[in-house]
């Protein structure tokens, strides 16, 4: 059997040596002499980048030998596969948070994130309270491999956490971050024992929100080899760190959120907040990250001035095209639109909480109180029917329906840590 480092040590050599049109008189029989060596490994000549080949010389051998191979250049720096190749990968979805709207975000993270990429396993780890009675909205996906619903408990404070962290912004102060860090590093921690139980790695891992709320599909140009991806915007004074899309070991290192507090420690990091610690992550173990525009948003109950200050925080209409990049936002009648949008945005510091807001995307709330009566309608509305009737079915859902529900992810799941059905579901329609 030839193996394949042989095979790209020897056309390494014929490029070097041969004019690159020649290459082109010997790549046929070349072809069907490595196609007898390894006749269990079929050629796809739809593979071949003949035009990658043409116009870069210095990395012809690497995509001829993945060509040969079958294996059309998966390890390649910078590397961007395809919607047919994604759904030939193995992937991770970490779905990270607590449940307090799912009924109106869950059903969105299963059309357009689980049931988009229908080969990907799902990894809950969602706190123990009033709301998880709603996580079932998750059974109708197609793969789940760990759920672990848990009871909360104190992180540990110690010196080098409160040196390195600060409690400005956080609604929860220092606790509160670690409480966040704890819920994705812990995610991680899932994935890695469900790797060593199967004995395999995945390619990638998507890491997103239960609070997001998804108005398209995750697109596969977010899923870069080598590189990080997050969404633009909103990146108080370091990167926007509500969604993650890399490949395994980018994405070890960016959900390592307590682990690499000591290293953060030791390079000289002091009072960062959950975006510039995230910053800082990537960028002292030399990971690259990549900026992109991604179609969801974190729907929240949180009250903010309207309209926002230099320093404030925009919240935008569910109702709005995007994409959001993981802004605030709620169903509402907007506020704020065309050049009222334009005013409020351009005032804002890019380095906080901006988010784009050009060509009609965005449109803006009026979030200084609580959510507008009728804001039902306003969702079913702009959410259309099928997550309307998700919505409404969590509204009237019964104990016996709720207990039910659980049953039918439980068998689902391959890992199940959670408390009975029964408890989870008395607490959440206030039966106890």
């Amino acid at each position: 059997m030839i193996k394949p480092k042989e095979i790209n040590m020897f056309i390494r050599k014929l490029v070097s040596d041969l004019d690159w049109r020649l290459l082109f008189l010997v790549i046929t029989p070349l072809s069907v002499l490595i196609f007898v060596s390894l006749s269990s490994k079929p050629i796809d000549s739809a593979n071949f980048p003949l035009r990658s080949f043409i116009f870069s010389r210095t990395n012809s051998s690497d995509f001829i030998t993945s060509w040969l191979l079958g294996n059309p250049n998966r390890t390649q720096f910078g590397w961007n596969p395809s919607k047919t190749e994604l759904d030939h990968s193995r992937i991770a979805v970490c779905l990270v948070g607590g449940a307090r709207r799912f009924e109106l975000t869950g059903p969105s993270i299963v059309d357009m994130v689980l049931k988009h990429y229908p080969n990907a396993d799902l990894f809950l780890h969602s706190p123990m309270d009033k709301n998880a009675f709603k996580l079932p909205l998750l059974k109708t996906a197609p793969r789940v491999a760990t759920v672990r619903i848990f009871e909360q408990n104190f992180v540990p404070e110690t010196e080098e956490k409160n040196r390195v962290l600060t409690a400005a912004n956080s609604p929860n102060g220092i606790q509160g971050l670690l409480q966040y860090f704890n819920l994705v590093e812990g995610c991680l921690t899932m994935i890695e024992s469900h790797q060593k139980q199967h004995k395999f790695k995945y390619d990638w891992v998507v890491r997103t929100r239960v609070d997001g709320y998804w108005n398209a599909p995750l697109s596969p140009q977010n899923f870069i080899v080598g590189q990080y991806t997050v969404p633009s915007g909103s990146v108080y004074g370091g990167l926007n760190d509500r969604l993650g899309v890399g490949d395994f070991r980018t994405s070890k290192i960016a959900l390592s959120r307590l682990s690499l507090i000591p290293e953060l420690d030791s390079a000289g990091y002091r009072q960062l907040n959950s975006e510039s610690a995230f910053k800082a992550q990537l960028t002292t173990q030399n990971v690259s990250y990549v900026e992109n525009r991604l179609p969801f948003c974190v729907v929240s109950d949180r009250t903010y001035e309207f309209p926002p200050a230099h320093l404030g925080v925009p919240v935008a209409a569910l109702s709005s095209r995007g994409p959001l990049s993981g802004a605030k936002c709620r169903p509402c009648t907007p506020a704020c639109r065309d050049v009222c949008v334009e005013s409020v945005m351009s005032s804002l510091d890019k380095g906080w909480s901006w988010t784009n807001w050009e060509n009609g995307t965005l449109e803006l709330c009026n979030a200084h109180g609580g959510w507008e009566k009728g804001w039902e309608r306003i969702f079913d509305t702009t959410a259309g029917k099928q997550f309307a009737a998700e919505r409404r079915r969590i509204k009237l859902l019964k104990f016996g329906e709720c207990v039910r529900d659980f049953r039918e992810m439980k068998k689902k799941a391959v890992t199940w840590e959670a408390p009975p059905p029964e408890e989870i579901c008395r607490i959440g329609l206030g039966m106890t």
